[in-house]
């Protein structure tokens, strides 16, 4: 039993027995323990087993519940085909735009649990990248606090990994289907507002990052704030095309996206 619940339970006993106006040897025998143990479990001192606390309960008619909260888990942790070969897609073109790439990296902030999809680093500018990954986008609000939470504990991840973070971008990357896309030009508004940064800029990012020239030189496009950092673009795991960070149909994308939903991308991807 921890201090802290020895001391609780004491102030509840102390204060029951107070209110009865019995005495410690009084409450002492009605439980079958000695008042002085019931001064020491007053006190928080004493390690009292479930059964004493149960009978000094019962004594002084008090009711006593064990309560257990699991952690609360923020997003889902992703283990289907789809998302895998999402994430597996991306993690090819940031490893071979020379950045340090780790996946699935476990988030732990106080009883909040969480997995960050993708971490990629580059060392010459201290670039960070943290990317969730979704197949369907079906609340937008969730993704934001998602994204908060891996924005915060991420660079202490870093850090952790001996990685020296000058910069961070959260980075939103979905499956280019007519599914997300429908998604998306619902909650255009809030988007625009939450993942102002968008594919073109993305790439530029990653082109320079790539090309090794620190972006200190050019201080000045370097989005202002942590939540301007934020990005939004569609990925296809099936392309070969250089610009595989694609733009959304609101952002100007003319062709179709390649697969209509999850059902035909799980299929498609499947099979390939």
């Amino acid at each position: 039993m921890t201090a802290k619940l020895a001391g609780e339970i004491g102030q509840f006993v102390r204060t029951a027995r107070m209110r009865l106006d019995i005495s410690q040897r009084q409450l002492g025998r009605a439980a079958g323990v000695s008042g002085a143990y019931v001064a020491m479990i007053e006190a928080g001192t004493a390690n009292p087993t479930v059964a004493v606390i149960e009978r000094i309960a019962t004594a002084l008619g008090l009711e006593f519940e064990l309560a257990a909260r699991g952690p609360a888990v923020i997003g889902v942790r992703q283990r289907d085909l789809v998302h895998a070969r999402c994430s597996a897609h991306v993690s090819r073109r940031l490893t071979g735009a020379g950045m340090a790439v780790v996946r699935e990296v476990e988030v732990a902030a106080g009883r909040v649990r969480g997995w960050i999809d993708i971490l990629a680093f580059d060392r010459a500018s201290g670039t960070l990248l943290v990317i969730e990954i979704k197949t369907r986008l079906d609340d937008v609000g969730a993704v934001e606090r998602q994204l908060a939470l891996y924005e915060r504990t991420a660079p202490g991840i870093a850090a952790a990994r001996g990685w020296t973070v000058r910069r961070v971008h959260a980075w939103l990357l979905l499956l280019a289907s007519e599914e997300v896309e429908a998604s998306v030009r619902i909650n255009r508004a809030v988007l625009g507002v939450a993942f102002p940064v968008r594919a073109a800029d993305m790439r530029r990012i990653l082109d320079e990052v790539a090309s090794g020239r620190d972006r200190e030189a050019s201080r000045s496009s370097w989005p202002r704030s942590r939540a301007a950092a934020r990005g939004l673009a569609v990925v296809e795991p099936q392309s070969r095309r250089r610009a595989w960070l694609v733009s959304t149909h609101i952002d100007g994308r003319r062709r179709r996206a390649p697969y209509r939903n999850y059902a035909d991308a799980a299929f498609r991807l499947g099979s390939g």
